[in-house]
């Protein structure tokens, strides 16, 4: 598991992604980091953004030269294209970076808490026994996503949640965490977790429905002081 320094509006953490000292009784199982790349990849879809510019690019070219014109002027209008295009990008995975380093998603033996927020420091505490299911999305390259379907009458606001809900999803909206490293293994743990808490639990392939019996109610969002 990753273990990147925190920011510095994260600092006063009494234990690195929760808000205090754990109860007695409960104890971390496991934290995880959003991969950068992979976030940047599929939360701000780099990939895609790069194609629409290539795209662009190659569409402006082929018109300038069809039309006549020069190699100099289409050199000079390449570059400052590809700068631009350079300059989207790498806000773009700069946006990545910064969320993916201001995310902590912790599982204890009692409850997941996802801690995240650039602007404004956000936590959500979502205990085992309000998980009714869990889907797992892997990716080709290790990283994949885990959303967490909550017990019916939970609700948590999309925008205040967002990048961390299965995109799209409004009603109901689907906490996920995003772009896990090692996703199979850390789905495994929260599998073994919720069983600890309940006999009738099941964590599914994307799109099935599993249940998972609830019993405490569910956190709502708030902003860390």
């Amino acid at each position: 598991m990753s273990h990147r320094h925190a920011n510095n509006e994260y600092d006063h953490e009494p234990i690195r992604g929760l808000p205090e000292e754990l109860p007695a009784g409960e104890e971390i199982l496991c934290q995880v980091e959003p991969e950068w790349w992979s976030m940047a990849r599929r939360t701000f879809h780099t990939v895609q953004v790069g194609v629409y510019f290539a795209l662009l690019i190659a569409a402006h070219q082929v018109y300038h030269y069809s039309q006549g014109g020069g190699v100099a002027e289409g050199l000079s209008s390449l570059g400052w294209q590809l700068a631009l295009a350079a300059a989207g990008l790498g806000i773009l995975c700069g946006l990545g970076v910064l969320y993916a380093r201001t995310t902590v998603y912790t599982l204890t033996n009692r409850r997941v808490v996802l801690r995240f927020g650039v602007a404004l420091p956000m936590m959500i505490n979502l205990p085992l026994d309000r998980i009714d299911a869990a889907d797992l999305r892997p990716f080709g390259d290790g990283t994949g996503d885990i959303a967490l379907r909550l017990a019916k009458g939970e609700w948590i606001s999309y925008w205040a949640l967002w990048p961390h809900a299965r995109p799209w999803h409004l009603s109901p909206v689907i906490p996920s965490l995003r772009s896990v490293p090692d996703a199979q293994r850390v789905a495994e743990r929260l599998v073994a977790a919720v069983q600890a808490r309940s006999d009738d639990v099941a964590v599914a392939p994307e799109r099935s429905r599993d249940r998972i019996t609830g019993g405490d109610r569910l956190t709502p969002a708030g902003a860390m002081a």
